[in-house]
């Protein structure tokens, strides 16, 4: 098995071999086991262990073990230990979420900390099969049948190839010893249940059951391939632009396809919005109407769906501007004011005002429902709101309109319209040049 598992670090994981490595190790069989492959092969790693203080006496009894462990590695080893159940009854999470919300994040903590490359986790074969068992069990898409990532950014998994009798098998033959976690006997937990009582009878149904699962995800993951190049086809004709915040796609490609809702299932999922009927039925319904996620939006406006981020609560605060040449901060990228002596060219991005005029401090604000204007180009006053609808903005895009004003007067709708009452006229003594930059 050793060679085996050097072979395929070589061809599938060569960036291991010139990295750092932290190995998270619990003291089971499969993380021990990992740990002394990574020894054979030459891998530069140190250890993580976790303690979560669930099982008293026997969480100290582990730590002991891998602090043993590391010695006889030669290895460096981390330990931390974690009130868990604390953390679970704060953030009303189970036990196991608990354990591994906690986990994951000291673990980034080490390695942005100490500079480490990877971090290696034990999962194997058997791992695998229980994952997409579970995933079935409660309903999921291609993604949850494909298993566990053997690379997921900086997480690496160099087991998945071997299955747990293998690892067994390896350990036992090198003499190599390893804890046992009683809560791995409990049934109580899906995953416990799945692999004590289901998959042994799956496996003796049919002694290759492990070995066809294999098989079949290898294929579930080059389907999965084809779903993705079509989706970056169909993205690149349906994306109109995109920024930072909002993304907007064009309707009319979307209703073209022939599986319109698991087209924006797949788009639409890592955003949120796991219904794509939800989605197909938005795309049918007036413009202005959106569905909510727990981080973006999704609005139908017009022909179009704009994707957003969600606002944070400090959008709606005013910055006040004492006057004076300043490049300021707004939401929306920097306001930069000049005193010039000629105007040169106006635009969108560009106004020129009568310094006279002002009253300072001005303010910087969002627009809001009664606000009103004299539109330069125009004649009379307009409210905002029906400046906005002429111009065609979308809901999103009103609610990122952000007002320079004196006093209660409107100067520039940013990016957009000044006031024709504070233009440069030929009796302007001070010029102000403002710009906005994205």
């Amino acid at each position: 098995m050793h060679n085996v598992f050097k072979n395929h670090i070589n061809k599938q994981l060569p960036f291991l071999k010139d990295s750092r490595l932290l190995l998270a190790i619990s003291g089971g069989l499969d993380s021990v086991v990992l740990a002394h492959l990574c020894k054979k092969a030459n891998l530069n790693f140190a250890l993580a262990h976790c303690n979560f203080n669930l099982r008293p006496g026997d969480c100290d009894q582990d730590e002991a073990f891998v602090v043993t462990l590391a010695d006889a590695l030669d290895a460096e080893v981390f330990v931390q230990s974690f009130d868990t159940n604390a953390y679970s009854e704060t953030y009303k999470i189970s036990t196991q979420m608990a354990a591994r919300d906690l986990r994951y994040a000291w673990f980034n903590d080490l390695k942005t900390l100490l500079k480490f490359d990877f971090v290696l986790t034990a999962h194997h074969a058997d791992d695998v099969l229980e994952t997409v068992l579970i995933n079935l069990s409660r309903g999921t898409g291609l993604d949850g049948l494909t298993g566990i990532p053997e690379v997921n950014g900086t997480i690496v998994r160099p087991l998945l190839p071997f299955s747990r009798v293998e690892l067994e098998n390896y350990a036992k033959k090198n003499n190599i010893e390893w804890r046992e976690d009683s809560s791995n006997a409990s049934t109580k937990y899906l995953r416990n249940k799945l692999r004590h009582d289901i998959i042994p009878q799956l496996k003796d149904i049919n002694p290759q059951f492990l070995s066809n699962f294999e098989n079949t995800l290898s294929h579930l993951k080059a389907s999965q391939a084809i779903v993705n190049e079509s989706l970056e086809l169909v993205l690149k004709e349906a994306v109109i632009s995109t920024d930072s915040t909002t993304t907007t796609f064009r309707i009319s490609v979307f209703q073209n396809l022939k599986a319109t809702e698991a087209f924006l299932y797949e788009i639409f999922k890592d955003f949120g919005f796991n219904s794509g009927a939800a989605i197909n039925e938005l795309m049918h319904a007036q413009s202005g109407k959106q569905l909510l996620s727990d981080s973006h939006i999704l609005l139908k406006n017009r022909e179009e769906l704009l994707l957003t981020l969600k606002s944070g609560n400090d959008d709606k605060e005013s910055i006040t501007i004492t006057g004076g040449a300043e490049r300021i901060k707004i939401n929306s990228g920097t306001l930069v004011i000049t005193e010039v002596d000629t105007i040169t060219e106006h635009n969108a991005n560009t106004v020129f005002v009568d310094k006279d005029k002002l009253e300072f401090p001005l303010t910087l604000r969002q627009w809001e429902n009664g606000d009103y204007f004299y539109p330069l180009g125009m004649q009379g006053k307009k409210k905002l709101s029906k400046f906005f609808k002429d111009e065609k903005l979308s809901v999103l895009e009103k609610e990122k309109v952000e007002l320079l004003c004196t006093n209660d007067a409107v100067i520039w709708v940013i990016n957009m319209r000044l006031d024709t009452r504070f233009k440069v006229t030929e009796k302007t003594t001070q010029i102000l040049k403002i710009t906005f930059e994205a």
